[in-house]
């Protein structure tokens, strides 16, 4: 199984560029188009939060176009730029049904045959820092003690601090009390996360925790305790999740045109 993990697109409509820069709708269709042209499709589409940039009805429209191509299952994941009920109102239908019957948070359990996927919502309305209250976590835990099969679980705000100041300060609320409940647990294969707009993996929980570029800008790479809030437009990416052979194994993708590919060797011999 393959699964394609694209996150914090940011989509703005009416031709609007994310803060005066980003055009964020036309590098969201080159991640597209990069996607549907590799050799092996995935069998999934996992779009883990910040999925429009205000919220706004439009933006969601301009969004669903821009996912047509698509043609596998998708699943949505709430971020602190998202509005849940604009995101319920615009994906409608058999396809998006998960939707439509969770509760008040965006949180459902989806079958995948060996492996299972659990999507928690940690959006706190109008604001940028995530939350998992009591109700959220119980939830969790009651979905994982039923099925001990493989478990991935999508959530928008990693679990654990970057050293990106800006980005820790709106972090997740209840990440230690994630973690009690994912320890009780062997089966929890990965945590995949967006918010953090890089490619960044923490040991957590006794799983791994991990987030995934954005197809659009990226948070610069400042440790630094006083940072600022900065981006840049380094290579934008997405991420692959392999399961084969009872692993999960991940590859980040960068999106782009790139000299190659050219061959190691020639008449079975390493090229001199």
């Amino acid at each position: 199984m393959l699964i394609a993990q694209i996150s914090d697109m940011h989509i703005k409509a009416n031709g609007r560029l994310a803060y005066g820069i980003v055009d964020t709708a036309g590098m969201l269709r080159a991640c597209i188009d990069h996607i549907l042209d590799l050799d092996t499709q995935p069998d999934l589409i996992l779009l883990t939060g910040d999925l429009v940039d205000y919220g706004r009805p439009e933006e969601y429209a301009l969004l669903q176009e821009l996912l047509a191509p698509f043609t596998v299952p998708m699943y949505l994941v709430a971020g602190n730029h998202d509005e849940r009920m604009a995101l319920r109102h615009a994906f409608t239908g058999p396809r998006f049904d998960y939707l439509a019957q969770a509760g008040e948070f965006l949180q459902y359990a989806v079958d995948l045959g060996q492996i299972r996927l659990l999507v928690l919502d940690t959006v706190v309305p109008q604001e940028g820092r995530g939350k998992l209250c009591a109700q959220r976590l119980n939830w969790l835990d009651e979905r994982l003690a039923e099925d001990a099969r493989p478990t991935v679980i999508a959530m928008h705000h990693p679990p654990f601090a970057t050293g990106i100041a800006h980005m820790d300060a709106i972090g997740l609320e209840g990440a230690e009390a994630l973690e009690c409940v994912l320890k009780k647990y062997t089966h929890v294969e990965r945590v995949l996360c967006g918010h953090l707009h890089r490619s960044i993996q923490c040991r957590f929980g006794g799983t791994v925790a991990s987030t995934c570029p954005s197809p659009a800008h990226q948070v610069a790479l400042d440790l630094s305790a006083d940072g600022p809030d900065c981006f840049v437009m380094e290579p934008p990416g997405h991420q692959l999740h392999h399961w084969h052979a009872g692993r999960l194994v991940t590859h980040t993708c960068v999106v782009g045109e790139y000299a190659g590919p050219y061959r190691f060797r020639e008449g079975g011999l390493l090229i001199d």
